[in-house]
């Protein structure tokens, strides 16, 4: 019962596959059958495929598709079994009917989930520090042993270097009012700084904060966490995606859709790259998704709660809104700190699986 509550915290917007649903094509006498053993399809996991055929025509083939590439083929509408490895997440799956010498396409969206249950983690707290109670934390970072936090909310949203064991604000460049500040990352000798719902992020030099140009955003839909791989930016934007990005031009090249064994969650925000795999906070929820950053499989989930409870503002805090939403690792140190929105304490946390 403990892992069905925790895996809740991250299906925000699960969509289950009816494997038994039938999807016919308007005015057409065929439909795409999929049946599985499982609740859902898994990567690696077979299920079955067939045409369903109401005025018993004569079908020569038909070949199967997944996101656009050719799976396999049927002789003679011969149920298949068959097993999809990539990509994970939302996407189409198609069979081209051939039949007196003319040929039809059916469409069904399904959901590709992981293969594995992700593990389950819980934490222990190392040190604790002060936290600028007045920072809405968007996004948190270390660069040369030195944290870099972006805080948000219009008039209030900036990029800060700050001593994390004092707290003490070192060095701060603040947005104009009408910028919602978003998550950070810093690659390159540049700040990275997202904002909310302008379509536009902005470039610092890190050493002085000073703004250096800015960015749009392509098909991404908001700005919300962003990371990187030291070569690659990752961006999420409060969809079932996270957005992978050019480091040079911050083209959007592709996307993941992280999910687990169940469920395609959305809302994946403050993004931290952590010896190789993405650590998301899931907005509002007291819980970290480790994501596999190939494939975009949650390999592990965090379960943070009770943490705020360590608080000494706990009581004066808006649980909907002053919530768990800054993850930074130092990569020298190899230590893990969390904190959250208006939250007055820094946490240096150990991960422990279950």
């Amino acid at each position: 019962m403990r892992f069905y509550n925790l895996l809740m915290l991250f299906i925000l917007s699960l969509t289950v596959l009816a494997c038994n649903d039938e999807n016919a094509s308007e005015n057409s006498s065929f439909s795409l059958k999929i049946t599985s053993k499982q609740e859902n399809i898994q990567a690696k996991k077979a299920f079955e495929v067939q045409i369903t055929n109401t005025e018993n025509q004569t079908i020569d083939s038909v070949a199967y598709f997944y996101a656009n590439q050719k799976i396999t083929t049927s002789k003679n509408n011969k149920a298949k079994k068959i097993q999809l490895e990539k990509p994970l997440g939302r996407n189409q799956f198609s069979a081209t009917i051939y039949t007196d010498g003319e040929e039809e396409t059916l469409q069904k969206e399904v959901i590709l989930h992981a293969e594995n249950a992700p593990k389950v983690y819980t934490y222990e707290i190392v040190n604790t520090y002060p936290h600028d109670p007045a920072a809405f934390t968007q996004g948190l970072e270390f660069y040369k042993d030195t944290l870099y936090e972006g805080t948000g909310t219009r008039g209030e949203s900036s990029i800060r270097k700050v001593d994390f064991k004092t707290g003490e604000v070192l060095e701060k460049t603040n947005l104009d009012y009408q910028y919602f500040g978003e998550g950070i990352t810093i690659l390159n000798q540049k700040l990275y700084q997202l904002t909310w719902q302008n379509n536009k992020g902005f470039v610092y030099d890190v050493n002085t904060l000073e703004k250096l140009t800015s960015f749009a955003y392509n098909e991404s839909k908001e700005g919300w966490g962003l990371c990187n791989d030291g070569e690659k930016l990752y961006k999420s934007d409060g969809t079932e995606k996270i957005w992978i990005l050019d480091a040079e031009t911050l083209e959007e090249k592709s996307f993941i859709q992280p999910v687990t064994h169940k469920s395609l969650p959305t809302k994946l925000n403050e993004l931290e790259w952590v010896e190789g795999k993405i650590y998301a906070n899931t907005w509002q929820k007291d819980g970290i998704a480790i994501i596999n950053p190939k494939t975009g499989a949650i390999d592990g989930l965090i379960d943070f709660r009770g943490l705020r409870d360590n608080l000494g503002n706990k009581e004066k805090l808006n649980p909907g809104n002053d919530v768990l939403n800054g993850v930074a690792y130092n990569s020298t140190t190899k230590k893990l700190y969390v904190t959250g929105k208006h939250w007055d304490k820094l946490f240096e946390v150990k991960i422990i699986e279950k």
